[in-house]
């Protein structure tokens, strides 16, 4: 599968990746769109949340501030007349 893979990169014009580091940019890719960890979880075939959340945490400071921020805005009053929703 590794020298297939290096053949489609080469034809392509594509730097030599492992296709490991594939799977690790997908995970990744997929936590900082705020895909839920559990899903990240079970499409890598982790055994365990804590494995995917110890391998790819440098993720999650983006996607916790976007928590924080949607959390504000949830509680955040709203004055009479704003047609502001959470």
């Amino acid at each position: 599968m590794s020298r297939q893979f290096s053949s489609l990169l080469e034809r392509a014009g594509v730097e030599h990746r492992r296709l490991y580091d594939c799977r690790h940019t997908a995970a990744s890719l997929l936590l900082a769109q705020g895909v839920a960890p559990g899903v990240v979880m079970e499409t890598l075939g982790h055994s365990s949340y804590a494995l995917t959340m110890e391998t790819y945490t440098h993720v999650m400071p983006e996607v916790m501030r976007d928590a924080a921020n949607a959390m504000d805005r949830a509680l955040r009053p709203t004055s009479i007349g704003d047609n502001q929703t959470a």
